[in-house]
Parts: structure tokens; C-alpha cells; sequence
């Protein structure tokens, strides 16, 4: 059994400590939290060890939260921790991991210098396999290169460009914006994608371009693909469809937008109504002479569980990235395929 901490108990860390309790081959040492909170309360009453900063015991149990240890102490029981803390924080907490001489999952918050392997588990598993620090990409990251290695089955990909409309915050928050605008974002392009990609597929020629709306459902992404000759449509939706974490939504299900998938997710009855997977508008995707053309959302909270799963058990050892994602996306429930 891979015992597991997760420091951090937000978007990210709720959702990631979920996920391990669910796997076989894995224990939840328990969870990490700064200050009291509704997540933290949360965390207790579904039994999860709540571990805190030394010093700061007294304020969680008069908010009625009953410690299990310091931060330190969680981190001594586990073989690896993943940092779900805010973006930088992660780094600022590697030297605590390195003394403590555990392995570490980073988020795609951080800069790809916190680790040795930037990772995605279709394009680059064996990478991260028996490493100590891994970074699993961002959520937008996450999907492109889904994307894009799941497409390489119909033909080499030569040339990528992408415009990703950003989600404006997630559905907790209530501090960000806008609220009636859309907002480069940079103006100045490419965005930061691009370069995140190459931290993975480094060879490749992508160029990205990024708004932000005012919406917390789910990002947006229009893609364009070039590849090295023709390539037929039939070929394409073929490669999408036999790719795990890949879901083509049919024309025939009346699903218009964001919003139905995040009903979609909740009717199916996943816990936070969380869609993990790559949602490809069936309809979108067009094939012409060398290009591909498609458009297709993501769930920015919850599609990066399932690597950070599998990034768990490549630093560990254990199983190949077949093995690997079978067993996660079973536990999981991530479909494939087309939904219906």
C-alpha cells in the first residue's frame, strides 16, 4: 500500500484525497489545512485525519475540529505527499519534502522548475516512473495534451494552435471576476500553454491564445491541428473515441453548452457533479486536407485527478501506464467512448 498525504484540502486536494481512498493499492494518511474552515469541518466528518500547522491545534478544536497531528507529522507517515496548496506555495514546501525524505506530487500552479518531470499520463508516463518530485500539468494543460496524444493515433502532429477560453472562477469562489466582460487573458499572447505543453512535448510547434469569461462552469477550447499529410474525419473521431478520458458528445443527447455538461455530471450522480474527462462536441470536429478543427470543455476542477492518481504510482513503481490507468479510471468511473 502507497501511503498517501495530501497537503492541502481545496479544489485540487479535496478532490485527489477522494480519489485515493477509493484506489486499492493506496491509504489516506490524511489531509492537510492551515486555518479552520468549512472544508476542513468537512474533511472530519467523512473521516479524514485532519492534520494542521504546529501551533494553530487550539483554534481548529474551538471550531470543533478534531486534530489528528501537525503537518509534520503527516508528512513522517507518508511514502508520498501531493501538495494541492496554492500556487508557489509548492515550492516553498519541496526543502520540507526533501528533509523529510518522501516523494511529491506538484500542481500545474507551480513553475515547471519544482520538479524533475512535468507530467501527463498519455504522453509522457514512463517519465515520471520511480522519480522523486512530478508536476502534473494544469487543468487547460491537462486537456490539450490529452488531446493532442490521443489525435497523434491518426497521424503525426506537426503543428498545434488553440484558443482556450478560461473559466472566470471556480464555483466556491467569490473573490474573482470579472463578472460582465471577457478579458484577454494575457493580451499578450502566446499564453503561458504553449510553454506549459513543451514542458511535456518539447518538440512541438503550439501556439495558444486565452480569454477569460464570466462563467465558473467549465473552460472552453478551440483547437486547430496540423498534421505531417491528409487525414480523414472517420480517422480522427476514431482515435478520440478509443482514447481513455476522451468522451464525444453525440448531437442526438440536445447537449448545448457547459451547463448541460455540469448536469450531465451531477445526474450521473459523481460526487460535486465532477466530469474528469475531455468533452469533445462531436459536431465540431472537422477534417480537412492536413487540418483538424474541434472544440471541446473542461471540467477545470476535477480533470486533473486522475493523473494525479496515476503520478502517485509511476513515482512509486508500481504498474505500467496501461495497468495504470485502467485501475484509475475503474475506481473513478472515467468513461471513454461516446456518452450514452
Amino acid at each position: 500500500m502507497i501511503r498517501v498525504a495530501v497537503n492541502g484540502y481545496g479544489t485540487i486536494g479535496k478532490r485527489v484525497a477522494d480519489a485515493v481512498r477509493l484506489q486499492p493499492d493506496m491509504q489516506l494518511v490524511g489531509v492537510a489545512k492551515t486555518r479552520p474552515s468549512f472544508e476542513a469541518l468537512g474533511a472530519v466528518r467523512s473521516g479524514i485525519p485532519i492534520f494542521v500547522p504546529s501551533g494553530s491545534e487550539e483554534a481548529f478544536e474551538r471550531a470543533g475540529i478534531r486534530v489528528a497531528g501537525t503537518i509534520e507529522d503527516m508528512i513522517s507517515r507518508a511514502d508520498v505527499v501531493v501538495d494541492a496548496t496554492p500556487d508557489g506555495v509548492g515550492a516553498k514546501n519541496r526543502p520540507t519534502y526533501e528533509r523529510a525524505g518522501v516523494k511529491a506530487i506538484f500542481q500545474g500552479g507551480e513553475e515547471p522548475e519544482v520538479a524533475e518531470v512535468s507530467f501527463s499520463t498519455l504522453c509522457n508516463y514512463e517519465e515520471a516512473v520511480n522519480r522523486r518530485f512530478v508536476r502534473v500539468v494544469s487543468c487547460n494543460t491537462t486537456s490539450l495534451l490529452r488531446t493532442i496524444c490521443a489525435l497523434s493515433k491518426a497521424g503525426k502532429v506537426r503543428r498545434v494552435r488553440a484558443v482556450i477560453v478560461r473559466r472566470a472562477a471556480d464555483t466556491k469562489e467569490v473573490k474573482r471576476g470579472p463578472i460582465n466582460a471577457v478579458l484577454p487573458n494575457p493580451a499578450k499572447s502566446p499564453s503561458h500553454h504553449a510553454r506549459d505543453v513543451r514542458t511535456v512535448l518539447r518538440d512541438l510547434d503550439i501556439f495558444t491564445m486565452a480569454v477569460v469569461a464570466p462563467t465558473t462552469l467549465m473552460h472552453m477550447h478551440l483547437l486547430y491541428v496540423y498534421f505531417d499529410g491528409p487525414v480523414r474525419r472517420d480517422d480522427v473521431i476514431e482515435a478520440l473515441a478509443t482514447t481513455p478520458r476522451m468522451l464525444l458528445i453525440p448531437p442526438g443527447l440536445a447537449v448545448e453548452g457547459t451547463a448541460h455538461l455540469f448536469e450531465i455530471g451531477r445526474d450521473l450522480g459523481r460526487k460535486r457533479g465532477d466530469m474528469p474527462e475531455v468533452m469533445v462536441f462531436s459536431e465540431s470536429v472537422n477534417a480537412s486536407g492536413d487540418e483538424v478543427s474541434l472544440m471541446y470543455a473542461v471540467h477545470q476542477e476535477s480533470v486533473v485527478v486522475p493523473e494525479n492518481i496515476d503520478a502517485i504510482r509511476a513515482v512509486s513503481g508500481l504498474g505500467d501506464r496501461e495497468a495504470t490507468i485502467k485501475l484509475t479510471d475503474q475506481t473513478l468511473g472515467v468513461m471513454r467512448g461516446w456518452l450514452g
